[in-house]
């Protein structure tokens, strides 16, 4: 049937269009049916009804869906009764405990990207990963279904090295370190980052406070191509979009299914044409990763997952029960990372994760003594100088100095009640306190972490400074933080135990 459409500017998990009830049955559809819409192009929407606000032969069409179909607002669609797709079968095989086949993931993988699953088939899907999840061969599979519904970046040269980190620890700072050093010492290492999701500060959030990381993938291949590394923020490109889409609905679910986790990183560099991929798994009991143990399965899964779809993957397992360094969120975090590079030599606990990271990455190219050689080139300036360039090269300042980024006016300092030693810094607490402070969209918001385990305190030293762009969230923050204090102190005597005796 043809329709005339009308565009509405609402978005949904779910593209919907909203038909006439007498339409409805005229197309022998009912409400949560799916329909193909044809215009230029033909795209899937579910269905909705109303007599209220559509009239009989008009399509009530979100603007999400009219750029699929190719039409401007003025035009008219073929509407027919589009089926449930054969991937849904798949799904409740997965959720029967079942191996899929490499079409059947292809199909799961595409219908996802063409709209053709609703938002709770793919929870369905999700929830299945959770519960009975996926050998090696079939994350290999999920992996490449995910990373051909994008664009692939081919560069002229190789090896193309490439750094991640699974995150969970507040304040991981390095990777602006480690692609300096790396690409300093001549290697390409062109890195896409993410923006925080649950964190206070995502590594695409604190750079794009000194350059732009918004690249299309020709103008990363050419900075790439021509410095040796770029601070890209992958959401930028059209690399494995249908990762994009499941993240959405993952978030609010609240799980992170081990072989969603895995082919989600993986399609990315292959997308991103990695050829060496270094990955780093911070390891704590707040982390992603709880236990030693754990982080070493994860390695495993990751190299042998790399041996599969021909990359070679090595993994650094990382500590991560208190923040690394001491900032956190996008201006103090930049302004960390900045002042290292430039010849700061504290906090070391940033210097030597990133340099231990960038001496694999070396070592994996061949080059002896990794470690050593990415403190030397860090020392020497060297990594600085490609920092810079590479800061240039994405339209930023070629005067940058660390001391331009700069905090909230607003600042609070949270004290320590009594005496006695660091015991204990509870992650997920500071990562709550910066984002009730305005971090990471409010730039100068954020902490300063500043006593670490370990550390003697006195009553009355300050712990942590909170900063905020305005007096509100200054407020919520220090109420957030006097009421969820991070910090454990305590004595060296933890207990006193005494033999109870009768006269």
């Amino acid at each position: 049937m043809k329709f005339k459409v009308r565009e509405v500017n609402i978005r949904s998990s779910d593209p919907y269009i909203t038909l006439s009830k007498a339409d409805c049955v005229e197309l022998g559809v009912k409400e949560n049916d799916r329909v193909s819409i044809t215009g230029e192009r033909t795209t899937i929407a579910m269905v909705a009804y109303s007599d209220d606000i559509v009239e009989q032969g008009t399509a009530i069409i979100q603007s999400q869906i009219m750029k699929k179909t190719g039409l401007g607002k003025d035009g008219t669609v073929d509407i027919v009764y589009a089926h449930k797709p054969d991937s849904v079968r798949y799904v409740r095989k997965k959720m029967d405990g079942g191996k899929l086949t490499k079409e059947e993931i292809e199909a799961i993988v595409r219908d996802i990207l063409e709209n053709r699953m609703a938002s709770i088939e793919i929870s369905a899907w999700l929830t299945a990963l959770h519960i009975n999840g996926m050998d090696i061969a079939e994350i290999a599979d999920f992996t490449m279904a995910m990373a051909k519904t994008g664009d692939i970046v081919k560069f002229s040269r190789s090896p193309v090295f490439d750094f991640h980190s699974l995150g969970g620890v507040p304040g991981n700072k390095i990777t602006p370190i480690v692609i300096s050093i790396v690409a300093a010492a001549g290697l390409m290492i062109p890195k896409t980052s993410s923006r925080a999701i649950s964190s206070a500060c995502g590594t695409s959030d604190f750079v794009e406070t000194f350059c732009d990381v918004e690249l299309s993938a020709s103008k990363l291949m050419s900075i790439s191509e021509e410095v040796g590394g770029v601070f890209a923020w992958g959401g930028s490109m059209n690399l494995a979009p249908v990762d994009d889409l499941v993240i959405k609905i993952e978030h609010p679910l609240g799980i992170n299914p081990r072989a969603q986790m895995l082919a989600s990183i993986m399609s990315k560099k292959v997308a991103m044409g990695s050829t060496h991929l270094l990955v780093d798994i911070p390891v704590g009991s707040e982390a992603k990763v709880a236990t030693l143990e754990e982080g070493k399965v994860y390695a495993r899964d990751l190299m042998d997952l790399g041996d599969r779809i021909g990359m070679h993957v090595e993994c650094a397992i990382t500590y991560a029960d208190q923040p690394i360094g001491i900032a956190i969120g996008p201006n103090l975090e930049a302004r960390e990372c900045i002042a290292i590079l430039e010849g700061e030599k504290h906090p070391s606990s940033v210097i030597e994760k990133a340099c231990e990271c960038a001496g694999m990455i070396l070592e994996m190219a061949g080059i002896p003594n990794g470690f050593d050689k990415a403190k030397e080139i860090l020392d020497s300036g060297e990594a600085y100088k490609k920092f810079m360039e590479i800061v240039v090269a994405q339209n930023g300042r070629p005067d940058l100095k660390s001391s331009d980024l700069q905090p909230g006016k607003y600042s609070y300092d949270l004290k320590a009640p009594n005496s006695g030693y660091v015991h204990a810094i509870h992650n997920k607490e500071v990562v709550f306190i910066a984002k009730t402070a305005g971090a990471p969209s409010d730039k100068g918001a954020g902490l300063m972490v500043m006593k670490k385990k370990g550390q003697r305190v006195e009553a009355g030293d300050v712990l942590m400074t909170i900063y905020a762009e305005n007096e509100a969230k200054l407020k919520r923050a220090q109420e957030a933080a006097i009421s969820n204090n991070p910090f454990e102190i305590e004595g060296m005597l933890l207990r006193r135990v005494t033999e109870v005796r009768t006269l």
